[in-house]
């Protein structure tokens, strides 16, 4: 039982510190919404709504699942360390998401009017508000477990806001969205008392080709012409990494884990190259929650603990979906 509380219980010394941060969302949150409230917009259900579909929460399982990975890769050991990077990975992302809203206000007026800023339930500067807030948040997190992990949280969120001001506008953007999940691997390495390994730059460089793949499918949604083949050689690139890294009495995993995710990539496939009526965006969901399914490869099931949790956020990934748009 004591060791179950170790992993489950908030650390001591972080209840101020947990503390802080909840104080200062919930001031964000309430100025925000009593805005609402006054001006009898949406309602405080409408209003919540839209936070959430704004943060595309229901992504968030890939991202502790990159959290979980690049921390167990690393050697990571404290439960409190990861604790943190989880929950700085988390405001990352979700300060990436609010700000790409803000940011592409006046496209969606003009293309996608559904979004909760054109859609009147959510103002521009409410959304600013809650992304900055969100990013400072998660730099702090990281900036108290040390130097190396506050700097590669950095460089991560200074590739978000790069990402969110050019993404319309450039040809490179699914490479800027790889570089995102690459630098959270890279961070969550970083954020173990032993720090990165060589073989969580590999993984992290495989996930990235794997994102670069999805991004560019992604895409093919605002073009007329036919998809072509070459992303799919990128989603495979995992594989490859683990049919090489794991030998001997492991490769059996490799092996194993290797031929799930390709069958995951085959299912999502399926509804672009194989179909008379391609559907894109079913595509990239079910290949945004195969982001798991790539860490779970690159752990390579070690280990019973991380083995079940990535498992549990594969579930909750599809479960979010059913609910909230991942796109």
């Amino acid at each position: 039982m004591g060791a179950l509380k170790r992993y489950v219980l908030l650390p001591p010394d972080l209840v101020p510190f947990f503390l802080f941060m909840m104080a200062f969302l919930l001031r964000v949150k309430l100025v925000s919404c009593r805005r609402v409230i006054h001006g009898n917009a949406h309602g405080i259900r409408s209003y919540l709504n839209a936070l959430l579909i704004l943060g595309r929460v229901s992504n968030l399982p890939t991202v502790w699942s990159n959290c979980l990975a690049g921390w167990w890769m690393a050697d990571g050991v404290e439960a409190q360390r990861l604790f943190l990077t989880m929950l700085g990975g988390t405001l990352l992302y979700v300060s990436g998401m609010f700000l790409n809203d803000a940011m592409d206000a006046s496209f969606d007026r003009r293309y996608r009017p559904e979004r909760p800023i054109p859609a009147g339930r959510i103002s521009q500067a409410s959304v600013w508000q809650w992304g900055l807030s969100c990013m400072l948040l998660g730099l702090f997190c990281f900036g108290y477990l040390g130097m190396k992990p506050f700097l590669w949280a950095l460089g991560l969120a200074a590739c978000i806001l790069l990402y969110d001001a050019v993404h319309k506008v450039v040809i490179f953007a699914p490479a800027l969205m790889a570089a995102c999940r690459f630098l959270l691997v890279m961070t969550a390495g970083a954020a173990t008392v032993t720090g990165l390994t060589g073989y969580t730059i590999w993984a992290a460089l495989v996930l990235a080709l794997y994102i670069v793949g999805l991004s560019y499918l992604a895409r093919g949604e605002s073009q007329a012409r036919p998809l072509d083949y070459w992303p799919c050689l990128l989603l495979m690139a995992p594989v490859v990494l683990a049919l090489i890294h794991f030998r001997g009495p492991d490769q059996w995993r490799g092996i194993l884990l290797g031929l799930v995710l390709l069958g995951w990539i085959a299912n999502a496939l399926r509804h672009v190259y194989w179909t008379k009526t391609p559907n894109i965006g079913r595509a990239v969901s079910v290949l945004l929650a195969g982001i798991v399914l790539v860490d779970l490869l690159g752990i390579g099931a070690a280990a019973i603990g991380p083995t079940m949790t990535l498992l549990g956020f594969f579930g909750l990934a599809l479960f979010f979906q059913r609910f909230i748009p991942a796109t």
